[in-house]
């Protein structure tokens, strides 16, 4: 490698992205309360609110080893001249250009899959365990990372072949073609992962007629969304942890909560939770989360093309010639620090939009004071921090910390709703 101005800039860029993640997850333990503060001691108990600090240290510390290894690994593969050297065995095979950088990627990707996968281990048959949470077996846990590395061969290496394709001949514009082909690629995938790839992992069977599916079909009847069936996940397969989604596009569309979640929860509350997942589709923020996806993907597109023209990039990390294989590989390496800086912007807007959502559940459900009731059940019952530091929330935070949902839920009650009761 030659350890040039580039070289300095990107190893510069990962330190400190790294320094600046694990510091969120330090102050983030660091501001757990140690007794039950006023705002959460009508729905927690002295032992949740202990297991909930000792879950989030366990995990801090599992999260931390782990980015400590994962980084360390990547530069002593770095510094060791690992990058150039992989690109010159492969090269060495003489396949062509799309071949040889798909061998190339695939080789750096199963090596990653393969390191990281005692990480995963460790993480589900101890972690979980510990606290309850871990229900699959090992049996399990290995089905699914080989279902994983066959989709990914089936799906995946095509659709590399592809882009790499793209680069390798259609000269200045390749990244526009890669842009067009992959957001095609994934509006197609949108229809096709809850038909052919979640059956692959979970079950989904048709809700039993009862309160609760009546309850769920009548509220999407009521507001005009189309939905044909609502499903119960096999979700205690893997995890204790709960949660409700839904999924697909059109007639492929459906609702689904994890059976974990429907014996924690009353019918209101997970009618609720379902018109919150509503709201997000009515709202349209399905689509416009799609479309700022689109544009962050012709961004990187555009960015790619520009690196793969930089010998100064591939110098610094020992690849003597261009190509389209290994420019992809660097690009991850270069891209995921601003990955990090732009995800802020882009969680406060999903943010944003999840108390949107939670507005148009309270509206249409007429019920703000369920939909707050089971947020606070799933906070509790998954372990979570209900005050999260704000450095954890401004990188990490998806959704707002559940006590500001539940403050902008009672607001929309007038006279102020009573104090939540588990």
């Amino acid at each position: 490698m030659t350890f040039n101005a580039v070289a300095i800039a990107v190893l510069a860029a990962v330190l400190a992205d790294f320094a600046v993640r694990n510091a969120a997850l330090v102050l983030n333990l660091r501001g757990f309360p140690a007794g039950i503060p006023p705002e959460i001691g009508g729905f927690v108990d002295p032992e949740t609110h202990r297991r909930t600090g000792e879950y989030l240290a366990v995990k801090m510390k599992y999260l931390l080893a782990s980015s400590a290894f994962d980084t360390a690994l990547l530069l002593c593969f770095w510094f060791a001249g690992g990058f150039g050297i992989l690109d010159t065995l492969v090269r060495s095979l003489g396949a062509g250009s799309v071949v040889s950088g798909v061998l190339y990627i695939g080789a750096l990707f199963a090596g990653q899959q393969i390191v990281s996968l005692p990480w995963g281990a460790y993480f589900t048959f101890v972690v979980e365990n510990r606290f309850g949470f871990n229900k699959s077996t090992r049996a399990t846990f290995a089905g699914d990372f080989l279902k994983g590395a066959a989709i990914y061969a089936v799906i995946g290496v095509p659709a590399l072949a592809g882009v790499l394709a793209i680069f390798e001949y259609a000269g200045g514009w390749a990244w526009a073609l890669c842009w067009a082909a992959t957001s095609a690629f994934s509006l197609a995938f949108g229809f096709v992962y809850p038909v052919l790839i979640l059956p692959l992992f979970n079950r989904l069977t048709p809700m039993p007629e009862g309160p609760l599916r009546k309850g769920i079909l009548d509220y999407a009847a009521r507001t005009g969304y189309a939905v044909r069936d609502v499903f119960v996940m096999d979700g205690s397969r893997r995890s204790g942890h709960t949660n409700a989604f839904v999924v697909g596009f059109g007639r492929f569309r459906k609702i689904a909560l994890f059976d974990t979640m429907i014996a924690k929860h009353e019918i209101p509350e997970l009618v609720g939770i379902v018109a919150h997942e509503v709201g997000h589709w009515k709202l349209g923020h399905a689509k416009r989360h799609m479309a700022v996806g689109f544009v962050r993907t012709g961004i990187m597109f555009l960015l790619l093309g520009l690196v793969l023209g930089s010998r100064e990039l591939f110098s610094a990390f020992g690849i003597e010639a261009l190509s389209a294989g290994a420019g992809l590989v660097l690009f991850g390496i270069v891209f995921s620090p601003v990955t990090t800086a732009t995800g802020v912007l882009f969680n406060a807007m999903r943010r944003r939009r999840e108390y949107e959502a939670d507005r148009f559940a309270g509206l249409t459900t007429g019920d703000p004071e369920a939909l707050a009731a089971g947020l606070v059940k799933m906070n509790v019952h998954n372990l979570s921090n209900f005050f999260p530091h704000r450095l954890a929330v401004l990188l990490y935070g998806t959704h707002p910390p559940t006590l500001d949902r539940v403050r902008a839920l009672r607001a929309l009650s007038t006279p102020p709703l009573p104090s939540l009761k588990q």
